[in-house]
């Protein structure tokens, strides 16, 4: 095939997507309604969906780039036909050797060679495509950098819960990497504990409960030291200070005013 036949089929199937997001736009902006009086049933309330990122194949980004297609195509495409939904998929996809990939689906589509009877079939193959090793060699990577710090327990383990998905983690390794990224205080008290917890449901649980624990005592010692210092600040009732709290006079400064008094009086 000559170079200027393949660029043809390309601005062909470049126009082709073209007029299908146009179908597709018009059928979204209709609201599901009919001409013939017979009005598309909906799966629930109108709610505003955002639509997919454009998908160049950079590492790590494939899962995220799939939920998003996978979330929009049930919420706003559910009429729409397998192929209307495969290649409003593939119209997201661009940049560099994706751009390659690309083409040559549409290719294969076009001739037949490559057909799926459910979207998420082909979202699946996107998925192996550029997923991977790779992806879960980067979410492995990022959930070993994860660390509580001083955020609550709670927010550490809805980060760690969302590194988790992907990596490839699971079972004992995946425990010791939550033990290793909780605070150290918190990891002695549940392994020192007489029934210390085996599953990572169990060390979410627990780790959650005592940081809560922990959170609430520090909050009640905050208040009993409030309290002490207000009444340590109460005003200093010594008629020779007449000044209150930390700036009450020493007794070796009432010493002097005394002196300093009575010598005025002599005088």
């Amino acid at each position: 095939m000559s170079q200027i036949n393949f660029q043809e089929i390309i601005r062909q199937q470049q126009e082709q997507i073209a007029v299908m997001q146009a179908q597709i736009q018009a059928l979204l902006a209709a609201g599901g309604g009919g001409t013939g009086g017979e009005e598309r049933r909906t799966t629930g309330p109108k709610v505003e969906v955002a639509t997919p990122a454009i998908f160049n194949r950079e590492a790590g980004k494939v899962g995220g780039f799939v939920t998003a297609c996978r979330l929009y195509l049930r919420m706003k495409m559910r009429e729409a036909t397998v192929e209307e939904q495969v290649f409003w998929v593939l119209s997201h996809v661009q940049g560099g050797s994706a751009d390659i990939w690309k083409e040559n689906v549409l290719e294969e589509l076009e001739s037949g060679e490559m057909e799926y009877e459910m979207a998420e079939e082909f979202l699946t193959t996107l998925k192996k495509e550029f997923g991977g090793g790779e992806e879960e060699s980067v979410k492995a990577a990022e959930l070993r950098k994860i660390e509580q710090g001083g955020r609550t327990m709670e927010e550490f383990v809805q980060e760690f819960k969302r590194a988790v998905r992907g990596s490839g983690y699971e079972g004992r390794p995946l425990v010791e990497e939550f033990k290793r990224g909780m605070n150290g205080g918190i990891r002695r008290k549940l392994m020192e504990a007489e029934n210390p917890p085996t599953s990572i449901e169990q060390w979410y649980r627990r780790a959650t409960a005592l940081d809560r624990n922990w959170r609430e005592s520090r909050r009640e010692e905050g208040k009993k030291e409030e309290e002490f210092r207000s009444k340590r600040n109460r005003t200093c009732h010594d008629p020779w200070c007449g000044r209150g709290g930390n700036h009450c006079l020493s007794r070796r400064q009432q010493g002097l005013l005394r002196w300093k008094v009575w010598r005025e009086r002599m005088q």
